[in-house]
């Protein structure tokens, strides 16, 4: 048995992926968003992997400063920000962005006098309602950020999109114009893109995308797989089975009897279960590759097993190659049978479950 669950991460498909971004983005540049361990694919080994990135996007400090101890150099956007002077100062010690979309924010920087420290980027609320400056109130938050002495080393403007992955022309295109009209006239450069926005149909023009999804080799759009964006998916979630069993029709398998075999069948179980990420919500019929083959998970998913229904299959064994997602198996597929979307598959990775960068 050559092991039992593991993700094995494609460092060649991470590149190829910001490569097809590349030529998607244009002259933009662009910040690889590695928030969230990467999208569970490992910080500190995807960002020396994508070292070519012209910049990497984090959620929090923590997450920056992790990049920093790594020995990475390159630009690290705050995409949350700062809450307190202590963060503010191990941001400016690090050389980390700062993303100011609140005005207890501005704050911080007016009491530390030291905003000369930092690039910032002052973000737009325009239809998230999540982060960032509403645009009535931008014109205000921004005088304020510009009266600021020392100055900010560098001043840029972003905003984020609440249904690019929809494909909602009409409120991707409102978001938009809600933007440009905030901006009018400023010069500044701006971000905008995410993965769907770089993907989609509408054109952005901004000079710099934030991808995170397409870097991982996922589609972030229902109608459209990855393989057809020209992504390469980068994790593969494999274990192996653990046990193959006999089940006589009419017997039932795992907790609650959620599965009865309607002719006798042949079951293997497969190390990998909720406390490895894999969600509890997929349900019989969810498939699995066996051996490279497909197969369907029967009964309810457990804390450290699954079954797999493989009646008639010669070459299952113990020890036999099992993909959850990702080689063969696109996680956006799986996604779907869970109910959700492939973001939160691949975050949903647990600690226990080794990451393997090759």
């Amino acid at each position: 048995m050559s092991g039992l669950i593991r993700a094995i991460i494609d460092t060649q498909a991470l590149r190829h992926n910001l490569s097809v971004i590349r030529a998607h983005a244009g002259r933009a540049r662009v910040i690889a968003v590695v928030k969230a361990n990467a999208y569970g694919h490992g910080l500190v080994s995807t960002a020396l992997a994508l070292r070519d990135a012209d910049a990497f996007a984090v959620a929090r400090l923590e997450e920056g400063l992790a990049l920093r101890a790594a020995g990475i150099a390159n630009r690290v956007v705050l995409l949350e920000g700062v809450f307190a002077a202590s963060q503010l100062e191990d941001a400016a010690h690090e050389g980390l962005d700062l993303v100011v979309h609140d005005a207890g924010q501005i704050e911080l920087l007016q009491k530390a006098g030291s905003a000369e420290r930092f690039a910032l980027w002052i973000k737009i609320d325009t239809g998230m309602n999540r982060l960032g400056f509403r645009p009535r109130d931008f014109s205000a938050a921004l005088a304020r950020i510009r009266a600021l002495t020392p100055a900010p080393r560098e001043l840029r403007v972003m905003t984020h999109l609440a249904c690019a992955n929809e494909r909602d022309e009409r409120a991707t295109s409102g978001q938009l114009a809600r933007f440009r009209e905030a901006i009018r006239g400023l010069g500044y450069e701006t971000s905008i893109a995410n993965s769907a926005g770089l993907f989609g149909d509408i054109a952005l023009g901004c000079q710099w995308v934030r991808p995170g999804l397409a870097l991982y080799g996922a589609s972030p759009f229902d109608d459209a797989t990855a393989a057809a964006l020209g992504l390469k998916p980068a994790m593969t979630l494999m274990s192996s089975v653990i046990a193959v069993r006999h089940v006589g029709q009419g017997e039932s398998v795992g907790y609650g009897a959620a599965w009865t075999a309607q002719r006798d069948s042949m079951v293997g179980i497969v190390a990998a279960g909720y406390g490895d990420g894999v969600h509890r919500s997929l349900g019989s019929g969810t498939p699995i590759l066996i051996n490279g083959k497909r197969a369907s998970l029967v009964g309810r998913v457990s804390m450290d097993m699954i079954a797999v229904d493989v009646t008639g299959r010669t070459d299952v064994e113990v020890g036999s190659r099992a993909v959850l997602w990702g080689e063969g198996l696109a996680v956006e597929e799986v996604a779907r049978y869970a109910g959700t979307i492939p973001y939160e598959l691949l975050c949903s990775v647990s600690q226990r479950v080794p990451l393997e960068p090759r």
